[in-house]
């Protein structure tokens, strides 16, 4: 699927979900103005059975004062809120329990016309609420059919590389992800919850109630603490394997090689300005989202996926064809060099059989002698150690990309993942001001930016991989505000079901 019509299925689907939610909605309203006209139609009998109660209510019976209180009762209860009747039947009680009969009897007298017009009201309601519901489910069907034939071709796409990554995916029960899918949900729920409480606290404390002020706080910390708790335990088992990556994206993937000994470095989160849930993997497997669905092998024998990449599961004894298939299926290869000898297998493969503009390395910090071997290996020497890119940091220190004749431009990582804000001058208050724009200098945001440099030098340009890599935690809030929105469906449904 080319990006322009990819481009095209990702705005139909977003309107077709738009539209599905939205006629839900619709369709929710309308049986809830469908249950109140039919709960008004018994208002006829009850209003003319007032009028006859309000008469013999001089005559002082308990069971005559009894009738026109519940007479009340069920008016407030089913008629329209603004209805005529609703007010002129609480007229004449008041005045009734006041020994102000004839008063009574004056606010009910136009009583049975009253009805009469609320009940043209419900009509209308249910009628315009009908039409509107009618012209959204019109709208939902005339965009679910291509958002699913696009789906399809989206599939189709995929097909091949969805069908070599499946045989080593391994088997889930059904309702494992959905169910964990509603955890995450209901996670970033109380995350994003948590954060508008606490920053409504802060910001727009002076205005309102102490009261308010102090039970908002608290509430939002505890809220933001539960949708963390939540989120650590369920987004790992609710990330999609490589399969469902593959079919959901329907692009050629990118390869994402590495020593299984450095997913622990991987797996960290950065603790920046501002807060972040997103290991260093997944802002890097976000970024290079800019290209393709991203893959990795998974370590054998690990009981949850590491969260970035989409993960599949090799045999440890037959590997290297898969890896070789792989290859060439992928529109990109990233092999982020570290020790073990499988790695720099896969290395030499991909430079022996694959096109230079094809393979992205990434090359750790401190590890010694990574850059005299990676230039034995390459067609044309790095020079990776006359850049002192080896001592930036303990990840990713420098991002090499290659143009033609395997012309290697490198593009160190600066400042080095892990490093301190650089000191004094241009760069140094430019650290300041991306702090102040609330633009987070993560390790991974350090990454993508090399990565990118390194690209484009060999002419290989994204415009999104920066704001790829700045993306983390609007998509959590954008998350939050999505589970907070599917929330409203349940609790109107609920609604409507008649338990509150």
């Amino acid at each position: 699927m080319s990006s322009g019509l990819r481009a095209f299925a990702r705005l139909i689907t977003a309107a077709a979900v738009v539209t599905v939610y939205v006629a839900l909605h619709m369709a929710i309203f309308l049986g809830m103005e469908l249950r109140d006209r039919d709960d008004f139609r018994g208002a006829p009998e009850r209003a003319a059975a007032f009028v006859t109660a309000l008469d013999r209510y001089a005559d002082g019976d308990a069971s005559v004062r009894a009738e026109i209180r519940a007479t009340r009762a069920w008016f407030e209860g089913n008629a329209p809120q603004r209805g005529d009747s609703r007010y002129a039947v609480s007229a004449a009680v008041r005045h009734a329990e006041k020994g102000e009969v004839s008063a009574a009897r004056e606010s009910a007298g136009n009583l049975t016309a009253y009805v009469v017009r609320d009940r043209a009201a419900l009509d209308r309601d249910v009628s315009s609420w009908g039409t509107v519901t009618l012209w959204w489910t019109v709208a939902a069907a005339a965009l679910v059919a291509p958002a699913l034939w696009l789906r399809h071709r989206r599939q189709a796409g995929a097909a091949e590389i969805a069908e070599v990554v499946g045989r080593f995916a391994p088997r889930q029960p059904r309702w494992r992800r959905p169910a964990f899918v509603a955890a995450s949900g209901a996670g970033y729920a109380l995350f994003t919850a948590g954060i508008f409480a606490v920053t409504m606290a802060q910001r727009q404390g002076y205005k309102m109630p102490l009261a308010v002020q102090v039970l908002l706080l608290p509430c939002g910390l505890a809220a933001l603490g539960a949708g963390f708790l939540v989120l650590r335990y369920s987004r790992p088992r609710s990330a999609r394997g490589a399969v469902r990556a593959l079919l959901a994206d329907g692009r050629r993937p990118v390869l994402y090689l590495r020593s299984f000994a450095d997913d622990h470095t991987a797996a960290q989160v950065d603790d920046v300005p501002g807060l972040n849930i997103h290991s260093r993997e997944e802002q890097l497997a976000g970024v290079l989202g800019a290209f393709g669905p991203v893959i990795a092998v998974g370590r054998p024998g690990e009981p949850l996926p590491r969260l970035g990449a989409a993960r599949f599961y090799l045999p440890l004894d037959d590997w290297q064809p898969v890896i070789l298939r792989l290859m060439e299926l992928s529109q990109l290869i990233v092999l982020s060099v570290g020790l073990g000898e499988g790695l720099w297998w896969e290395l030499e493969q991909a430079v022996s059989s694959h096109p230079a503009h094809k393979v992205v390395l990434l090359v750790p910090g401190r590890t010694a002698g990574v850059a005299e071997r990676l230039d034995e290996l390459l067609p044309v020497p790095s020079r990776l150690g006359e850049l002192s890119a080896g001592d930036g940091g303990p990840w990713i220190s420098a991002a090499i990309a290659f143009g033609p004749g395997w012309m290697p431009h490198v593009c160190p990582v600066e400042p080095a993942a892990g490093a301190a804000p650089p000191r004094g001058g241009r760069v140094r208050r430019a650290y300041k001001a991306s702090l102040g724009t609330m633009t987070v200098m993560t390790p991974a945001r350090h990454v993508a930016r090399a990565m990118k440099s390194a690209l484009a030098s060999a002419g290989v340009r994204r415009w999104a991989v920066i704001m790829r890599a700045d993306m983390g935690m609007g998509v959590t809030l954008g998350k939050g505000f999505l589970a907070l929105g599917a929330l409203a469906l349940p609790y109107r449904a609920l609604q409507l079901a008649g338990f509150w």
